[in-house]
């Protein structure tokens, strides 16, 4: 059995997760990454996608973040996000309005910059509706 730690999920709206667990995967802006205990410290920044949580008890349990950070220590990694949804939760109306808005903001980017980090954002989202919402 892996080593536990202590891993907690938060959005602005509430606690979603605080409990040890074995490992959580996480989609890092560079990729998607695997945290388990005595992990090396860093932090890095969170795209949209899905956390996987495997508890100690065994238990496995996802949730779908909007971006955020990720605080990861050797005794514990903390994930706040944007904003977060257990995978069950997900509410397809509201991922639809997140890709339309996505396209607006690119359609209206006053700049190269602006526009390409919101096409990124849109390729994200995009994606992880592919995943979540299969046609």
């Amino acid at each position: 059995m892996a080593e536990a730690f202590k891993f907690e999920l938060v959005s602005p709206e509430r606690l979603l997760v605080s409990e040890q667990v074995e490992s959580v995967v996480i989609p890092g802006a560079e990729g998607e990454m695997t945290v388990m205990a005595q992990h090396a410290p860093v932090m890095t920044t969170i795209k949209p996608g899905v956390v996987t949580v495997k508890a100690a008890s065994g238990k496995e349990d996802r949730y779908v973040v909007f971006g955020g950070f990720a605080d990861i220590l050797p005794s514990g990694c903390t994930l706040l996000a944007e904003s977060a949804v257990h995978v069950n939760d997900i509410d397809r109306a509201d991922l639809a309005r997140r890709i339309q808005d996505a396209k607006e903001d690119a359609a209206d980017a006053k700049d190269d910059v602006a526009r390409s980090r919101a096409e990124q954002f849109l390729a994200q989202l995009t994606t992880l509706e592919g995943a979540l919402l299969p046609a």
